[in-house]
């Protein structure tokens, strides 16, 4: 996916289309995580859509949970998904800085 150290930098114009399939990676990954939040939330807890789009929401951007969790299994999804979310969010910010810092590197140590 990355050039080699032995290849030139790569102009802007592929630095910034590289830039926009890892934007749009990352956002795929979070509709993706966002809809089994929802549909976890709802199903658990027999939130309503909406409020389930809300702590999802809520709980996938890290800020926390929203509504009381009422049964047992409601809760142990909260938790699981609270912690997933928390790796997530890690995990979405590797993929959005490696190309920057892939770049910066490669201009430090190119051999051309």
């Amino acid at each position: 996916m990355f050039e080699s150290k032995s290849k030139p930098v790569i102009s802007s114009k592929a630095f910034t289309n590289r830039i926009l399939y890892w934007v749009l990676v990352t956002c795929i990954l979070v509709a993706i995580s966002l809809f089994v939040g929802v549909l976890g939330y709802h199903y658990f807890e027999n939130m309503p859509w909406i409020d389930a789009l809300l702590n999802a929401s809520m709980i996938l951007g890290g800020m926390g949970q929203v509504s009381v969790l009422n049964t047992e299994a409601g809760k142990i999804f909260a938790s699981l998904y609270a912690l997933y979310s928390g790796f997530f969010l890690v995990i979405c910010g590797g993929l959005l800085l490696a190309p920057i810092f892939h770049r910066l590197l490669h201009k430090f140590h190119s051999e051309r």
